[in-house]
């Protein structure tokens, strides 16, 4: 009996399997539907606002600068440093960023509500510039 059913049953399986590679007797094939296209991927906005600024010697490029920029829109500070400091945003939210004694580094921030924003290095007690945003 058992040997019986493993004959069928493999009988079924040839025939199923015949079935999907037959050709098509005038019933037109089913499409089978697309994947999900899929979202392009998003580039993060460029900064509008890039503030090069230069630590060497004690001496701060630029200071007291008055920029402006716009709510919601990335803000980027590149800094060059020859000592370590803190930078501080004062924004809402705040943000603040640790500035190491080395070349090429890039700080990015948003500002959500509109008005004046300070950006301040803490050791050195210097304001790099206020910012107008809008």
């Amino acid at each position: 009996m058992i040997a019986v059913r493993a004959v069928l049953a493999t009988a079924a399986a040839a025939v199923v399997v015949a079935g999907c590679s037959a050709p098509s007797t005038g019933t037109p094939p089913v499409p089978t539907p697309a994947p999900a296209a899929q979202a392009a991927p998003t580039t993060p906005p460029t900064p509008r606002l890039v503030i090069a600024t230069t630590i060497a010697g004690g001496g701060v490029t630029p200071t007291n600068a008055e920029l402006e920029a716009v709510v919601g829109e990335p803000v980027e500070l590149r800094v060059d440093s020859d000592v370590a400091d803190q930078l501080h945003i004062h924004s809402n939210p705040e943000h603040t960023f640790a500035v190491e004694a080395r070349r090429g580094q890039s700080f990015e921030f948003r500002v959500d509500v509109p008005g004046r924003v300070a950006v301040e290095l803490h050791e050195l007690d210097r304001t790099i510039a206020t910012i107008r945003v809008r």
